[in-house]
């Protein structure tokens, strides 16, 4: 069964101002992710990549721009591997959101939370095993596709396929361009890389700590 290459999108501004665009429309990459779809294109260009799947969000479009001219596919937009519908929440501040007591059940409890205006978390896990189950009997054991999607959708199913409670989700990292190589068969799957980030440096990593705002990656 095939080899997913599970990609988060490079950066935009609502990343780097910490604010959830969720699905809002012309969102685009900045100049540094621009260069992170650049650098993800150059690395995985010697890839046997099958096919390239899409959210079709433009920041998610834009990062798999690169890699699909260098293999001379074709980008298929894939409404399934959209980022989570925050509803209300889209364009709002994280720091502002962490004050309201809501936060907390997001971050405890997600398997229960339903974004006022949008969608329940367990929906957003559902249609991403969806697709990745209807993508698999596509494909033979030696292909690989690349699905370009958006962090918490990735996160969960991941947690899916390795069998954590949808509740520990956040406890995985999907790191922005980051790569997660999963291989799904009938009986099993395998997890070969998780949050593979082409960019990593000490500096850049920050760990939580107690009383730091912790980012649901909502982008």
């Amino acid at each position: 069964m095939p080899v997913f290459l599970l990609i988060r999108h490079g950066e935009t501004d609502y990343n780097k101002k910490s604010r959830i665009a969720s699905r809002l429309p012309g969102v685009h990459l900045n100049r540094r992710g621009l260069q992170q779809a650049q650098q993800l294109a150059e690395k995985l260009a010697d890839v046997p990549i099958k096919a390239i799947h899409s959210s079709p969000l433009e920041r998610a479009i834009e990062t798999a721009q690169p890699l699909a001219r260098a293999l001379n596919l074709e980008i298929v937009p894939n409404p399934g591997l959209l980022e989570t519908d925050c509803g209300d929440w889209q364009g709002r501040s994280i720091k502002k959101l962490h004050r309201q007591k809501i936060w907390q059940s997001v971050q405890q409890h997600p398997s229960l939370f339903h974004f006022p205006g949008g969608e329940w978390i367990g929906e957003c896990q559902h249609r991403m095993v969806q697709v990745l189950e209807t993508l698999r009997l596509g494909y033979t054991r030696d292909d690989v596709v690349a699905c370009f999607s958006h962090a918490d959708p990735i996160k969960q199913v991941i947690a899916y396929y390795l069998g954590l409670p949808l509740d520990n989700f956040q406890r995985l990292s999907i790191d922005l361009a980051s790569v997660t190589a999963l291989q799904i068969t009938e009986n099993a799957s395998h997890l070969f890389t998780l949050n593979y980030n082409l960019g990593f440096s000490w500096d850049a990593f920050q760990p939580s700590r107690p009383g730091k705002v912790r980012n649901p990656s909502k982008s």
